[in-house]
């Protein structure tokens, strides 16, 4: 099989059950109030395992900072310790910001990881810092925040490269390589890895869509904070796409927000406790996510109000049969061929059972 065979097989997602499309998990690692980090992520490691059992088709882990209540500011160290923990389910980026790291760092650590579990790892990478302007000046060293995304480009060209250990003749960087990686193969005694990562562009606006189309790349759209974005986006990667040695026709993932629970009351409680975690991350409080009796006692102002109405109106939530109406109305609408599901919750035990419903919900497959 050629390698651009092998790339477009990692990125499609087989159908599940009777969903609309390949569902997939988006894990935040969030850190309710009374919880540890390590509870988090035991609860990541629970979440990993029931969604391969359960066949769905990618676990990706976003990249965020200065946030109390979501532990995932090191992807490259989660996935590591999730694979650890399983042996089917993709497992990747959604995603890296490119502009916070060297690319030849994140080659290393994709790299490592895919010597680790495989032709099981996705490298999604975004543009945007995943945090206020004082952390990412903090983490890239400079106050010239607009020049790492505006040389977005140039680095997933750098990044590129890295991983497929091709930069010509006369590069200043022609004599570095990315180990593990290809460069492995080409010394005595070597054997090239039939596996490179896969790249994913993310966004939640029109730069990085009409990117990916540009590059023949697929591409993550963040619908769960940027909705009213959603179809624009989708519709500029896919009238931007260029057929390429990844993928021959457009394909488009979506992140979506849902949370299923076995009575539609106790569904509403998680998610306004969840948006008061939002309203306090918008307004320059971030902490631990609130517990719904915390939030049924908050008195929201008439703006904070707005706020939670507006950003639940996009959080598809309720019985299972309500989220599985909406997750196929959404994946109708935009045309996804694939939906990645975030649940924020307090409690862990509460995701869990999100996850389980809605996969009840579709019909998916019950461990023997």
């Amino acid at each position: 099989m050629a390698a651009d065979e092998i790339r477009g097989d990692e990125i499609r997602g087989a159908a599940q059950g009777s969903a609309p499309a390949p569902l997939s998990v988006l894990d935040l690692v969030t850190v309710g109030a009374g919880r540890t980090a390590s509870d988090a992520l035991r609860t990541s490691v629970d979440l990993v395992r029931l969604a391969e059992n359960r066949g769905f088709h990618r676990y990706w882990v976003a990249e965020h900072h200065s946030m109390p209540g979501v532990a995932s500011s090191s992807p490259a160290v989660i996935l590591a310790h999730l694979a650890a923990h399983t042996d089917r389910i993709r497992l990747g980026s959604g995603g890296v910001m490119l502009p916070n790291h060297a690319p030849l760092v994140i080659a290393e650590q994709f790299g490592t990881l895919e010597a680790m579990a495989p032709g099981r790892i996705d490298l999604g990478l975004g543009r945007a810092p995943g945090t206020d302007g004082a952390t990412a000046a903090a983490l890239r060293r400079t106050e010239r925040l607009n020049e790492g995304a505006d040389d977005f480009p140039q680095q997933l060209a750098e990044l590129t490269r890295f991983l497929d250990d091709d930069f010509p003749d006369g590069h200043p960087y022609r004599r570095i390589h990315a180990v593990p990686g290809p460069v492995q193969a080409t010394s005595p005694g070597g054997v090239q890895s039939p596996h490179r990562p896969p790249l994913w562009l993310l966004g939640s606006s029109g730069f990085s869509a009409r990117l990916a189309g540009a590059l023949g790349l697929p591409f993550a759209f963040a619908h769960h904070f940027s909705a009213q974005n959603t179809v624009p986006a989708l519709d500029l990667y896919r009238e931007s796409f260029q057929p390429s040695a990844v993928l021959d026709e457009p394909y488009a993932l979506i992140g979506v927000s849902a949370l299923a629970a076995d009575e539609e009351k106790e569904a509403r409680r998680q998610v306004l406790a969840a948006a008061l975690s939002m309203v306090r991350l918008r307004t320059g409080r971030p902490g631990l996510v609130p517990s719904p009796e915390e939030a049924e006692a908050y008195e929201f102002s008439p703006m904070e109000r707005d706020f939670v109405d507006s950003w639940n109106a996009n959080v598809i939530h309720g019985t299972p049969d309500e989220v599985r109406s909406g997750l196929d109305d959404l994946a109708k609408r935009t045309g996804a061929d694939e939906l990645m599901i975030t649940a924020n919750a307090h409690g862990g035990d509460v995701r869990l059972r999100s996850y389980e419903l809605i996969a009840d919900a579709y019909g998916l497959p019950t461990p023997a």
